[in-house]
């Protein structure tokens, strides 16, 4: 009896000893939890939503890593000796000349139609921006039918000896590197234009009259005054035309030009994912690379309008240049939106009269409205808890959350496609191929358009409306939807719509992701312009077009 009694006491003291420590560990937890969000930690629903989230965005990163790791030495080697320097040559040189072009469209634009006495100068600031509209393979498709080696210029030439006799056989090529150059060029010069516009219907007036005292010429002005409080404008469109055009597939597919994205949707649609991958991790690392340029360009190049007392900005006279000035403005307008549109038409007209807004039509219709709005309804959903940790509870992991959701926004769609395919193929079997796995894809790639636009609004709010609700004994999930929501509902809606309208132009993850049977609008565009059905292709293109009128609206108030 004593010898138990004697191992009963040690036993028990190893159970308290162990309880001691348990409870350490968790104090130990607790406090570091709190540090973590500075003793204000949200609850545990709303951090467990946003957790979710964070989660999905990061589908595509972990798989590229994941599968490139794993693709073999000599496929690596294969591709970094034959493939992937000449894709590195085609991606940045097309990146390179088309942001150098637009953003010199883009400033030149926004300074004719904002500074100066151009005549209906309203009016431009919207058409000017209409070509944000037209998705890029859209136009490339009106491009090809005008400007393509059997289009309606090409006969013109053939049918006028004199051009044949003084100049030779037809000489443009639009599939070429400088036929992708203008047209990625026209659709996206509008990013520049927009942003620039803003900033110089801010630019205070002072700065300019003092120079002006100082004996400068408006030219002076121009590159020592206003360019520099520009560069943060400029900074922006770039960094927005760079990534797009780094991530675009149709226009460049259309066109017959090879870059990462064209490259990985072939290696896919050849069954080689290990090599997709591969390419896919390097266009990343492109990708963050740019990203990383940009942001240490903006730290090292900082200006600041200091004065207190505003001015708007002078309107100039052109005088002289006002010709020239109408006819550049007119030509970029009459090549982006006016050619494009009146090709569409023409080829619409011809489509109705031959049966083409059929029962097929109305289908592609309505599972492009279908998928597109439920990405956009979940954009919205999943949109709130990450802006309201973000805002109301900043710490390291609020702000990791916030950066994977921007993730998807900067990959091409191909990548975000490869991720859905390898994850749901292999680890959630009920949802591959159904346009639920399509709609999760599509809120990846454009969750931060919703966030951009309710952050917008929450900004508007103060915390002290969620500290009332909070003293009431509000949970912090409660609080955000039923106080915090109905007042940045009007931000909600329109990050909807941006998502909506996005949604329904994406090209590269539908043709990867649509299940059997299910097109949409981008895809029989696509599939009906490969094959020169262009009666069939228009009025699809101009449906869209006539929808993504929409966002646009709403970026003009927002600018």
């Amino acid at each position: 009896m004593m010898n138990n009694k004697n191992n009963h006491v040690p036993q028990q003291q190893d159970v308290q000893v162990r309880e001691r420590m348990s409870l350490t560990f968790r104090r130990l937890s607790q406090k570091k939890w709190m540090d973590i969000w500075h003793g204000n930690p949200p609850g545990i629903i709303l951090f467990v939503f946003g957790l979710i989230v964070a989660l999905i965005m990061s589908i595509p990163i972990v798989y590229v890593i994941w599968r490139s790791l794993f693709a073999g030495a000599d496929r690596w080697a294969r591709l970094l000796d034959e493939r992937i320097p000449q894709l590195l040559w085609n991606t940045l040189s097309l990146t390179v000349a088309v942001t150098a072009c637009a953003l010199a469209i883009g400033v030149s634009l926004a300074w004719i139609v904002v500074r100066t006495d151009l005549p209906g100068r309203k009016v431009w600031q919207w058409l000017l921006a209409l070509p944000l509209v037209i998705p890029p393979y859209v136009g490339a498709v009106t491009y090809i039918i005008v400007f393509g080696p059997t289009g309606w210029a090409r006969d013109v030439w053939r049918d006028t000896p004199w051009l044949v006799r003084t100049f030779g056989e037809y000489p443009l090529n639009i599939y070429s590197f400088w036929g992708v150059f203008f047209v990625l060029t026209m659709f996206t010069y509008p990013y520049v234009f927009l942003i620039a516009s803003a900033s110089l219907r801010k630019m205070n007036r002072n700065f300019e009259e003092v120079a002006r005292s100082q004996g400068l010429s408006t030219w002076q002005i121009f590159w020592k005054v206003n360019l520099p409080f520009l560069r943060p404008a400029i900074g922006a469109g770039a960094i927005l035309i760079s990534l797009y055009v780094l991530s675009d597939f149709g226009a460049i597919a259309m066109l017959r030009y090879v870059t990462f994205t064209a490259a990985i949707y072939f290696q896919r649609a050849s069954f080689d994912t290990a090599s997709a991958s591969i390419l896919s991790l390097v266009l990343i690392v492109l990708t963050v690379l740019i990203l990383w340029v940009e942001s240490w360009t903006r730290r090292k190049n900082k200006y600041y309008q200091t004065s207190n007392s505003f001015k708007e900005p002078d309107i100039l006279s052109l005088g002289k240049w006002k010709p020239v000035a109408i006819f550049f403005v007119f030509v970029i307008f009459s090549l982006a939106i006016v050619l494009p549109i009146a090709v569409l038409t023409y080829w619409s007209i011809i489509g109705i009269q031959m049966g083409a807004l059929n029962e097929r039509f109305f289908i592609f219709a309505f599972n492009s409205l279908k998928v597109s709005g439920f990405a956009s309804l979940l954009c919205m959903v999943l949109a709130l808890p990450v802006i309201y940790l973000k805002s109301r509870y900043p710490s390291v992991i609020s702000s990791a959350i916030d950066k994977l959701s921007y993730a998807g926004y900067a990959l091409p769609g191909v990548i975000v496609a490869l991720g859905f395919i390898f994850i749901f193929n292999n680890h959630i079997p009920m949802l591959y191929n159904t346009f639920y796995m399509l709609a999760l894809a599509f809120v990846v790639r454009f969750l931060p358009q919703a966030m951009q636009a309710g952050e917008a609004s929450l900004s508007l709010v103060s915390p002290r409306m969620d500290e009332a609700a909070r003293s009431l004994g509000y949970p912090p999930w409660k609080v955000m939807f039923t106080v915090i929501l109905p007042n940045i509902l009007p931000g909600i809606l329109a990050g909807g719509a941006l998502v909506f309208v996005s949604s329904i132009k994406e090209l590269p993850a539908t043709l990867m992701l649509r299940p059997p049977g299910f097109d949409t609008l981008a895809v029989r565009i696509w599939v009906d312009a490969s094959e020169a059905l262009y009666h069939l292709a228009a009025p699809a293109a101009l449906l869209i077009i006539f929808i993504s009128i929409i966002p646009l609206r709403y970026m003009l108030r927002k600018y």
